[in-house]
Parts: structure tokens; sequence; C-alpha cells
């Protein structure tokens, strides 16, 4: 029936295919991509646990792979020597806390590193979005159209026999069957990788606080 089928339906079809390939690739990279983070966060959480004070924890990260968790720290890290050179050097005396000001700074230069990293691991999701919302309808669409043509046919045979009728029906039917197949496993993981981005993203907001109370133990704030 597909191969033999008419235009709008082998077009439509075509459309689902390659919206298929595409979420699957999708589907396939993002679960590489989060697999990796949740990795790197284990590792970069056990770094830290094992540190004593921040300037230990720095060193530890700096010998870590690049992740999200160590980008948000070392950014953290850095604005702060920035406002206080020298404060974490081993052996350093002991310096002025930062102002109110500086620390609602601080808060933001994080925050803004937050968004950056959620916005990173967010790349693509909005594609699976789009994907099992239209499939859906463009399997629809090609229905109806298959649907009208087949009832054309009958129109200008003058046949109404449900022989004549069945053939039309059915092959209007596969868009919408291809266009279900293609949309629920984009939906599934779309929703799957939303609720692992939520999680990584509530891990980097709180760390982003034990930063600041970590500064505020080591008498930096």
């Amino acid at each position: 029936m597909i191969v033999g089928g008419t235009l709008p339906t082998q077009i439509v079809l075509t459309i689902l295919a390659a919206s298929s390939l595409a979420s699957w690739w999708l589907i396939f990279g993002k679960a590489r991509q989060f697999r990796a983070v949740r990795r790197q966060g284990d590792e970069f959480l056990e770094r830290m646990e094992r540190a004593q004070r921040l300037e230990e924890a720095y060193k530890a990260i700096l010998a870590l792979p690049d992740s999200p968790y160590g980008r948000v720290f070392r950014q953290g890290v850095n604005f702060f020597s920035e406002l206080r050179p020298g404060a974490l050097r081993e052996g350093a005396p002991p310096t002025q806390g930062l102002s109110l000001t500086q620390l609602e700074a601080l808060r933001l230069v994080l925050e803004k590193e937050e968004a950056e990293e959620r916005d990173e691991l967010a790349r693509g999701l909005g594609w699976l979005a789009v994907i099992g919302s239209v499939s859906p309808l463009m399997g629809l669409m090609g229905t109806v159209i298959g649907v009208m043509n087949a009832f054309l046919g009958i129109t200008s045979s003058g046949s109404s026999n449900i022989m004549a009728v069945a053939p039309g029906v059915a092959e209007a039917l596969i868009t919408t069957v291809a266009g279900l197949a293609v949309a629920i496993p984009a939906v599934i993981a779309y929703n799957h990788f939303v609720g692992k981005l939520n999680l990584v993203s509530g891990e980097l907001e709180g760390f982003s606080s034990e930063f600041i109370g970590t500064l505020a133990r080591e008498g930096q704030v």
C-alpha cells in the first residue's frame, strides 16, 4: 500500500520518516549527554566531599574533565578571586569578607552560569517537543487527504462497493499510524529528558548555595 500509494500519502510518509530519524538521533544523543553529565556530577561531588577547604576543592576540580558542575564552581571561584585576590591561596592571611553588594554579585554570576549550563543541556529538546506534537497532525492530514481521494475515486467510478472503498481508506490510515509511531517515542523521551534537566538544574542551584555557605563558613563572607 505504501509503494503503490498516492503522491500525497508518500510525501507525508517521507516527512514522517525524516522526522523519525531526527527524533531518534536526538534521543540517543541526549541520552549519551545526560549519562555523561550524571557520571561527571558523581565524580565532582565525590571530590568536593573529600576536600576540607575551598582551595583544596579547587585544586581537585581542576584535575577532573570539564563538566557543568566544574564550570559553575570555577566561575564562582574566579569571581571571588577577582574580588579578593590571593584570599584562597594556601597560607594567605585573613581578609575582609565580601560585602552584601559583592555577595549579591557573586550570586548573580553563579545564576548566570547555571542558566547557560541549563540552556546547553536543553538544546535539542525543543525539536523533540515539535516532532512529538506535529507528527500526529501530519499523519491526520495525510489520512484526511487519502480519504478525500478515496471518495473522489468512488464518485468518478460510480461504485459504492465496500471492496472499492476499503483499499483507499486503509492506505489513508497508514499515515495516522506512522504519525503516532513517530510521536510516541518523541513525547516519552522529551518528558524523560526534561525530568533529567530539572534534576541537574536543581543540583546546580543547590551547589551554588552550598558554595556561598562554604565561603561563609571559612569567614570569607
